[in-house]
């Protein structure tokens, strides 16, 4: 039980990261260069959310009009519903307001909604946000929070990590445009690789250099490298954005040199120098170790890293599958059962979890 107890503390504590808003600003902004009126007369939802200190809540509240949206709706989840249960006060916000309940409060969720000029300054921001406690405890399964997600055209939030597969085959079950973060080893998993396979979500736009930055209570808990204490703030690199909506970079092609070029000149001492890429032992692929590093003039399967989605440019690439060791069936194919080794190999040796990617062929 004890150690029960601390599993499901730290998984509490992995949860509360706080997404910055020049980050949530970059990533909006790619999908808004590649359409414009991507978020024109569209109902928002933030789930998962704490809408007082919510910069995504800030962001679309700020931007409401230049954006054009119909209806922006942040929900929060209750403090006693939380698996770790630090120290809460209410914010003189809630607390000032004639529907102020000691006990909702910590019970009960809030809706926070956005839709017209309340204040009559003739502008919609921030300052015409409308809030209520909700009826529960605003758990993204409820009833309650479904129905917002049935109204919703986008749901646009940062869940929390451990729920991740849940939180999107929620998403998936209503067919409806997201953007969400996640830690980058979710595209293998099984509820996650068909839907990138199939082109049905892909990678965001990304967050600056390659690192995410979150405000959390746990931050001095991090080693350092990890935690800033001059900004407060914890760094993370295998984090990203997944989506549906499309932006710019993702049809960008990659550019390539050929084979050779790479056994000749790549900068990777791994392909430096060799007189052929290595194949694997249990699966009829190649291997390429690095994104950059994909021959532009090799037609068969190659196993890349996962990192390659962010690179990722659906006409100039086909996904062919992933290893084994991922999901069932998951090669198409492409493993040799009889090596009973799901991890790919190359001379005996392990390898990494890849992702099995062809050259598009070009349409003459």
């Amino acid at each position: 039980m004890a150690n029960s107890n601390l599993t499901e503390a730290k998984r509490a504590k992995n949860d509360e990261f706080y997404t910055q808003y020049p980050d949530i600003e970059k990533e909006m902004t790619a999908y808004l260069d590649y359409n414009p009126d991507v978020f024109r007369g569209k109902t928002i939802l933030l789930p998962c959310d704490d809408p007082e200190w919510s910069n995504f809540t800030k962001y679309f509240a700020q931007n409401f009009e230049r954006l054009g949206l119909k209806k922006l709706i942040s929900t929060s989840y209750a403090v006693e519903s939380k698996k770790y249960k630090g120290a809460y006060q209410p914010t003189l916000f809630e607390t000032s307001a004639p529907y102020y309940d000691k006990v909702k409060t910590v019970q009960n969720g809030k809706i926070f909604t956005l839709t017209d000029d309340k204040t009559g300054d003739r502008k919609v921001n921030v300052d015409d946000l409308e809030w209520h406690y909700l009826e529960g405890d605003g758990d993204f399964r409820s009833a309650e929070i479904k129905r917002l997600r049935d109204e919703s055209d986008i749901i646009i939030t940062n869940p929390p990590f451990s729920l991740f597969r849940e939180f999107l085959a929620w998403i998936i079950e209503a067919n409806k445009q997201f953007v969400i973060i996640a830690n980058m080893n979710a595209i293998t998993y099984k509820e996650v690789f068909p839907l990138i396979k199939d082109n049905k979500m892909w990678m965001g736009n990304g967050f600056h250099a390659g690192n995410a930055y979150f405000s959390t209570p746990f931050a001095d808990e991090y080693e350092e490298g990890i935690y800033n204490p001059e900004t407060g703030l914890v760094k993370f690199r295998n984090v990203c954005w997944f989506t549906n909506l499309d932006h710019g970079r993702r049809h960008q092609p990659l550019p390539l040199m050929t084979m050779a070029e790479n056994l000749r000149f790549s900068k990777h001492k791994e392909i430096q120098g060799k007189q052929s890429y290595d194949r694997y032992d249990n699966y009829d692929a190649i291997e390429v170790p690095f994104t950059d590093s994909i021959p532009s003039d090799y037609d068969g399967v190659m196993g890349v890293p996962i990192s390659f989605l962010d690179k990722y440019s659906p006409e100039q690439f086909e996904i062919v599958g992933a290893t084994e060791s991922e999901g069932k069936g998951f090669s198409e194919g492409l493993w040799d059962e009889k090596s009973k080794v799901s991890q790919p190999l190359i001379k005996n040796e392990r390898v990494y979890k890849r992702i099995f990617i062809k050259h598009k062929k070009v349409k003459k």
